[in-house]
This record gives structure tokens, C-alpha cells and sequence, in this order.
């Protein structure tokens, strides 16, 4: 069948720590909390939800409805379900899923996709990725059963009528604390590739490989956060292991890293949440999250040359992990918005036109 096309941009990902007191890092390790950069721009959050502790939000994806309704659907990792929340009020719509490996069922769900009226839940506990149909959240199947070991990120998009691609990173770790980095051997098996198609007969997923370099500036060490752009044929992973450096690294879609990386110091915090603005034809930026306190960073770079155009901070919202970009219209926000995760908790939402505004950045991407 074929897929229809909606101008929806996701960015899924990453792990949750505490926004109070030492900053817990991704598998446990506790570390002094990074400060926001004192020459980031405010940009006053549109609306913050009311917060839940207990669900421990992770990633976010963003959907049109039959109706024109945007809603923005997130993983909730301690309830083991997705949240359902209005994008123009942040209203909350509902949930959908409960523990368990049953269709339908989720453990531990952390990363989320969504293509046309389909959504792809990675749960780490699992592991597997899930396939569902929207907007009842139907099962349609899952894969990676065989390969994925602890999956978090991922990111799909439509390679043939009907077909999709999904890239899927895998952060196994090692030690009682899954603190330990694998061996090098393994780091190769750090993002997967899938391709899924469907029939008469339902989905049809086929293990395309496993990728990541086990040498050098490219490597993968702890990674969740990944987004493309195919009109550059390029992917950006985050690496968030603070250890090393965390950044960005450039990979293409056959897996080969190209040698570019975002310059070490580029992110103060963890790199985490990665998103493309789509501004039509090759303009756009790259947006991505520096999990840092009191407030997160989010860095834009150039589409096509990754230098950077700026950073900006809310007035409230820290501690992020997942974001979405949506750029299209919504009534509330004419020029598109920016989702992202508030300290585990709620939801935030950032509108574009002012992230145009206060960074100066190109006005066609108001639409």
C-alpha cells in the first residue's frame, strides 16, 4: 500500500536523570550537574503542562488526526505506556498501553516514531520495536526480537511506496550498573537497520545490518538520539557518554561514518534530542538538545554545513530528553512548534516564529 505523506518532522529520544540535586547520568553514574551557557537567548515557553512524576517522559513524536488536530504522543517509561497530548493546548488526551510484551503492551518504552498514521515504539526492556496504527493504536506486528539488546532511538523514513527504513540505536551496556562501554568489537552493532513493508498478509520486517565505527573521532559509545535527512542522505546520532565528548556525529545511510563530527565542546550537558527543520528545497536547521541545568540548551546548526546559528533556552523547561519539530500550521502556531520533554514530567512547547524572531534566522521558515 501506499503511505500517505504528512509534513510532520519527529525527533525521538533519550534517557531520563533527576532535575533536582547531582545530575544521574543515563545508566546510573551520578555526576556535577552542567550550567546553561550565559549567552543563550530566552524564548518563553507557548505552555507547560501539568506535571507527572510518575510516568518518567522520554520521547515525543508529533501526528495530524483525519480532523487537522495536531497531538503529540509521548513515551511514558515508568507507567509503560504512551501519553496522548493536545499540541495547541497541551491538554491531556489520554494513554494508551499498560506493562507487559503482549500486543498493545509496552515495556519500558523510550523511543517513538511516527510515519503517515503509523508509530514505532522501541521498548529497551523488550527489547523490540513495536508497530502500531493510529489513531486507535492498533497492533500491527513487531521485529528486532532477534538483534536489538537494549534499544532507545529511532527514526524512519519512506525509501519506495509503502516501504519504510528504520534506524535503530542500541545501547547495551555492560557491569551490574550498565555503565560499562562494550568492547570495541561490539560498538559496531551500535545502530540497526530495518526495512518494513506491508500486503495482504500484514507487516514484513528484514534486518538490514548493524553499523558504527569501533575506531577513531565516529565512535558510538552511548547513543539514543538519531534523526536524517534525505535530501542530504546523511543521519546525525548523538553520542551523550559525557566520558568521552559528547556530540553529534555525521553518518550516512549505509552506515559509513563520513569523518564530521559537531566540534568537542559544542555540548555542555548530554547531546540528546535531535531534530531537522525542514524549510523546504535545502534550507532548514539542525536542532538539538544539550540536557543541561537550570534550564536545557537547544543548539540549531546550518542544514547543509552544520555551522551553528545560535541557542536559545526557555524560561523554565530543563532537564530535556526527546523533543519533536512540527513545521507545519497548527491554529495556535502559524509558523510550526517545538515539543520537548520538561524534567521527566510535562510537556513544553516553544512557538517557531519566536524561535525565528529572537535567533534572526531565515523568515521562509514561518511558511
Amino acid at each position: 500500500m501506499t503511505l500517505p505523506r504528512l509534513f510532520v518532522l519527529v525527533a525521538l529520544l533519550p534517557l531520563a536523570s533527576a532535575c533536582t540535586g547531582p545530575h544521574h547520568g543515563a545508566r546510573g553514574s551520578t555526576h556535577p550537574a552542567p550550567v546553561v551557557e550565559p549567552g543563550h537567548v530566552v524564548v518563553a515557553e507557548a505552555f507547560i503542562t501539568e506535571g507527572r512524576r510518575d510516568d518518567e517522559l522520554d520521547s515525543l513524536a508529533a501526528w495530524v488526526d483525519g480532523e487537522g488536530r495536531t497531538q503529540v504522543i509521548a513515551t511514558a517509561k515508568s507507567t509503560h505506556r504512551l501519553v496522548v497530548f493536545d499540541g495547541d493546548s497541551g491538554a491531556r488526551l489520554g494513554e494508551s498501553g499498560h506493562r507487559g510484551r503482549g500486543a498493545g503492551q509496552f515495556e519500558r518504552p523510550n523511543g517513538i516514531a511516527v510515519f503517515a498514521d503509523l508509530v514505532l515504539v522501541t521498548e529497551r526492556d523488550a527489547p523490540r520495536v513495536q508497530v502500531l496504527r493510529l489513531p486507535g493504536f492498533a497492533h500491527l506486528g513487531s521485529f528486532g526480537e532477534q538483534e536489538l539488546r537494549s534499544p532507545y532511538g529511532i527514526w524512519v523514513h519512506e525509501t519506495a511506496p509503502g516501504v519504510l527504513d528504520a534506524f535503530v540505536t542500541d545501547s547495551f551496556m555492560y557491569g551490574v550498573d550498565h555503565r560499562e562501554l562494550p568492547p570495541a568489537s561490539e560498538l559496531d552493532q551500535r545502530v540497526r537497520r530495518y526495512r518494513i513493508g506491508f500486503d495482504d498478509t500484514g507487516m514484513q520486517a528484514t534486518h538490514l545490518g548493524a553499523f558504527g565505527a569501533t575506531r577513531g573521532r565516529g565512535v558510538l559509545h552511548m547513543v539514543e538520539s538519531i534523526a536524517g535527512d534525505p535530501a542530504h542522505g546523511r543521519l546525525l546520532i548523538a553520542d551523550e557518554d559525557t566520558r568521552q565528548a559528547s556530540t553529534l556525529h555525521e553518518y550516512a545511510f549505509n552506515g559509513r561514518y563520513t569523518g564530521r563530527s559537531l566540534p568537542a565542546g559544542t555540548f555542555t550537558g548530554e547531546a540528546e534530542g535531535v531534530a531537522l527543520w525542514d524549510c523546504g528545497l535545502d534550507a532548514g536547521y539542525w536542532l538539538a538538545v544539550d540536557q543541561t541545568l537550570p534550564q536545557t540548551g537547544f543548539h540549531l546548526f546550518d542544514r547543509a554545513t552544520l555551522a551553528p546559528r545560535g541557542s536559545f533556552r526557555g524560561g523554565i523547561t530543563a532537564n530535556t530528553d526527546g523533543i519533536a519539530l512540527h513545521a507545519a500550521a497548527t491554529p495556535r502556531f502559524p509558523a510550526g512548534v517545538l515539543y520537548a520533554v520538561h524534567d521527566d514530567r510535562a510537556l513544553a512547547a516553544f512557538d517557531l516564529a519566536e524561535v525565528i524572531r529572537a535567533l534572526d534566522l531565515d523568515p521562509a521558515c514561518a511558511h
